[in-house]
């Protein structure tokens, strides 16, 4: 009987991916990767060139991503389905050999291999390969320190109701804001209404050659890429400069 490996591949820079992660891949002889219909996959545009010649590749589509509301019951069963159906897929193939699901970013932070991982664990081994979460590589993009001290930091998603938002956000030292996409008009709303709009950045594809860096408020559309966070550094404790 073989594994299921979960393999975090970082930010989106091959370069950033663990020696574990490339160990696992050059070895495995089965890959399995999410992606939106008719588009490549970014998971599997990280590891271009890292794959064994003879490795079967199995894309992992989503039935659904943007076409229905997130929290109604027809998302939720049919999410739930695509899931179901993979584990099944996934152990039927780890039978043979190892199978590796390729990750972006870490297995374990609001990551879609999460949802496999609950489904297998208690059937058979299930390895995760830790990755540098996306957010690492967008707050370096910046070139300023995330956190100082003992400042608070809070990883929000943007897909949250305004007051939401707003509650968590008044509360936070330094903010990271995912899943911004469709939803940068409410979480610049909330930013405002916090009085933290004007030290805000936009990073879209961190790390990735096209990777662009910004000031929120200096942005005008209220879309962005899927592949985009939401900065506000914090300014805590630190020991001061002496004057020379």
């Amino acid at each position: 009987m073989g594994r299921i490996i979960g393999v975090g591949l970082g930010p989106g820079d091959p370069d950033l991916m663990s020696v574990r992660a490339r160990e696992r891949l050059r070895a495995v002889r089965q890959v399995a990767y999410f992606r939106k219909r008719g588009r490549p996959g970014q998971a599997r545009r990280i590891v271009e060139g890292l794959l064994r010649s003879d490795a079967v590749q199995c894309p992992m589509e989503y039935p659904v991503t943007t076409e229905l509301p997130f929290d109604s019951a027809v998302y939720n069963d049919t999410l739930a389905g695509f899931y179901d159906h993979w584990s099944e897929r996934l152990a039927v193939m780890a039978r043979e050999d190892d199978v590796a699901v390729l990750c972006e970013g870490d297995p374990f932070f609001y990551g879609s291999f999460m949802h496999l991982y609950v489904r297998l664990q208690a059937r058979l081994e299930v390895e995760v390969v830790p990755g540098m979460p996306g957010m690492v590589g967008c707050w370096a993009a910046t070139g300023m320190p995330i956190t100082w001290g003992d400042d608070v930091l809070t990883v929000l998603m943007g897909t949250l109701p305004v007051e939401r938002l707003v509650e968590h956000m008044a509360r936070a030292d330094a903010l990271v804001i995912m899943k911004t996409g469709r939803h940068l008009g409410r979480i610049r709303q909330a930013l405002e209404r916090t009085g933290r709009l004007a030290n805000a950045w936009l990073v879209e594809y961190g790390t990735m050659p096209q990777q662009r860096v910004q000031r929120l408020a200096e942005v005008p559309n209220e879309a962005c890429p899927y592949f985009a966070l939401v900065l506000v550094h914090g300014q805590g404790r630190r020991p001061q400069e002496r004057a020379s």
